[in-house]
């Protein structure tokens, strides 16, 4: 426990005990050991993999179980390192678990190409078999993937290379950016060095002169680090450009859009609708320029609240606890309980220290069926909200833990419509406490806003970005410079007059870890995805209340197992393909807009 966090009395830190009874004791180690014999000896069989089906079922079932053992040690890792980011032995497991999943990418390969060799009435047949029930989605996504990849032997050589290559730039990136820390001069005229985790949460905060001092202050590591950085970023989009023209993909989008198992003419639709409707958000931006009396906001006032919570005093972990806890059980009684066992199971990690790793994320593991959601919580409701949205995460895991893994493997775009739907409950149940008062209400207008802006301009934002750079780095390195401009320029593009002259963020291509994450490319659209469908599902359960969640829940327990056009057709009987879905779901933020741009007025 830090001196400036205070004791509470709901636990704030995680345990992992249930996972293994520590970091190189004796189950962790036979676990490790375990696992890289099984995988080599299920190497052995891919490698002998012709067209007999019945030996590649046998092997798909058992890559499953494998998958989840590998993904179970990953998750393990993952929480210890961002809980530590110091910690060398545990860096060093992770670039051995690293080598590991390479292991499981060529046999993966194995079995793709073993499923793409099949003809067509043969795969058919093949799923007809009863050990794959449940599991032909993920199957027909194998052959997919295997229909796009280059020969065994030149899959095996690239999960080797980028052990040491791809991966390695993020692994780099996340070491780097968990030891950053600044010298800020704060505006009473102390001086203090700030870890880099704690600037998100300082930009955030009602003082403006704190906002100023901290970003500025803040710009200089990432600006001290800007070469590294840079050959990193361009290191991992120029390891993609070659495998996708290696395996015959057409485009940098394709992969991602494969992985969010979402059609071009969904993501094209969704942008066209807030393209055409951005007017909307920015009107938002506008009243917040005017509530905080300037004429246009800076890039460090965009998290910012600019209506005062009505108690000032810093929101304890306890009482964000409290307040979650209230507004899910009094709407969803069954996500209030397991929010419950969450808190009294330490399946949370909240606690400020140094040596974190900045972010917070949902994890969890199919060998033991749990979930742990990491943040950092600094008081405030921006990480109230937070929680609220990765408690979502968890309990969407939660939902499909009856799943076979194959099907409970959802993609990230229908993963982030749970955070949010858990987001929007705990909104709207502040919201609607009879208790309110107006300057509550207004309160928590200026939160609903800040996300309304933060989904439909900042995050396509960074999609703008991210699709300009990688459209240049086909043709060679980005430099430094150009970086900064083309991030200038998505900001201007998506913001409009609604950012001051000199304040946008050109170094937000570096301090934004999605941009870095080895494992994924375009980690964006999906957020608005999500956002953007969860407004459509929470309006169907404001229409239908309580008789809606066996519905929504349904929609949960379908993500692992069609795509997002299939299950939103499914669950809401919705077409994604069309800008008119998505401008309807956009317009639902229209009526608290227009509550919001009345907040003080005639005062």
């Amino acid at each position: 426990m830090t001196p400036d966090s205070p004791q509470t009395q709901t636990p704030d830190r995680w345990s992992l005990e249930s996972w293994f009874s520590g970091f190189g004791h004796p189950d962790y180690a036979l676990f490790k050991t375990t696992l890289a014999e099984d995988i080599e000896a299920l190497k052995e069989r891919a490698r002998a993999l012709g067209a007999d089906t019945a030996a590649i079922v046998g092997l798909i079932n058992a890559s499953e179980e494998l998958g989840d053992r590998l993904g179970h040690l990953s998750a393990y890792l993952g929480c210890l390192s961002a809980d530590d980011a110091n910690n060398e032995a545990v860096k060093a497991d992770e670039a051995w678990i690293s080598t590991l999943e390479a292991e499981g990418t060529k046999l993966q390969a194995s079995l793709r190409s073993a499923l793409a060799a099949l003809g067509d009435s043969a795969f058919e047949a093949m799923l007809g078999d009863p050990s794959l029930k449940n599991a032909e989605h993920a199957v027909r996504r194998m052959r997919h993937e295997g229909q796009h990849q280059m020969s065994a032997e030149m899959e095996s050589l690239a999960a080797d290379l980028n052990v040491n290559g791809l991966h390695a730039w993020g692994r780099l990136y996340d070491t780097l950016t968990g030891k950053m820390e600044f010298s800020m001069t704060f505006p009473d005229g102390h001086v203090e060095m700030v870890e880099m985790s704690r600037r998100r949460a300082l930009m955030s905060e009602p003082d403006r002169k704190l906002r100023d001092a901290a970003f500025h202050a803040g710009q200089k590591p990432w600006n001290d680090h800007a070469v590294t950085l840079a050959a990193g970023l361009n290191g991992i989009a120029g390891t993609r450009h070659s495998l996708y023209g290696r395996r015959g993909v057409p485009h940098f989008l394709d992969t991602p859009l494969f992985d969010g198992a979402m059609s071009r003419a969904s993501l094209d639709a969704m942008l066209e609708a807030i393209h055409t409707h951005i007017e909307l958000p920015r009107r938002a931006l506008r009243k917040a320029a005017k509530l905080q009396g300037t004429s246009a906001l800076h890039y460090f006032d965009l998290e910012a609240p600019q209506v005062a919570a009505p108690d000032e005093k810093p929101l304890s972990w306890d009482e964000a606890c409290a307040t979650v806890d209230k507004a899910f059980s009094a709407a969803y009684p069954k996500l209030g309980a397991y929010f419950r066992e969450m808190l009294a199971s330490r399946w949370i990690e909240s606690q400020p220290r140094a040596g974190k790793r900045p972010g917070a994320f949902c994890t969890g593991s199919q060998v033991r069926h749990e979930e742990r959601v990491y943040m950092t919580f600094h008081s405030t409701v921006h990480d109230m909200v937070t929680l609220a949205h990765e408690v979502g995460h968890a309990w969407h895991s939660c939902v499909l833990r009856p799943a076979r893994s194959f099907a409970a493997s959802y993609p990230m775009t229908l993963a982030e419509t749970a955070s949010n739907f858990g987001e929007m409950i705990l909104l709207s149940g502040l919201m609607n406490d009879p208790g309110i008062t107006e300057a509550t209400k207004a309160y928590l207008l200026d939160q609903e806003m800040l996300r309304a802006h933060a989904y439909l301009i900042n995050i396509p934002m960074r999609y703008e970005f991210e699709k300009a750079f990688y459209a240049e780095r086909a043709a060679g390195e980005v430099s430094v410079s150009r970086l900064s401009e083309l991030m200038n320029e998505a900001q201007r593009r998506m913001y409009g007059d609604t950012l001051l002259e000199g304040g946008t963020d050109p170094m937000f291509w570096a301090s934004k870890m999605h941009f870095f994450i080895s494992s994924i490319s375009f980690y964006n659209f999906p957020y608005v995805f999500g956002y953007l469908l969860s407004q459509a599902l929470f309006a169907r359960f404001k229409e239908e209340g309580a008789s809606f969640l066996p519905r929504y829940e349904a929609f949960l327990s379908m993500t692992g197992s069609a795509t997002c056009e299939e299950v939103v057709k499914k669950s809401l009987g919705e077409d994604i393909t069309k800008p008119e879905f998505w401008a309807t779901a956009l317009k639902a933020m229209e009526p608290s807009l227009v509550a919001y741009e009345m907040v003080g007025v005639g005062k």
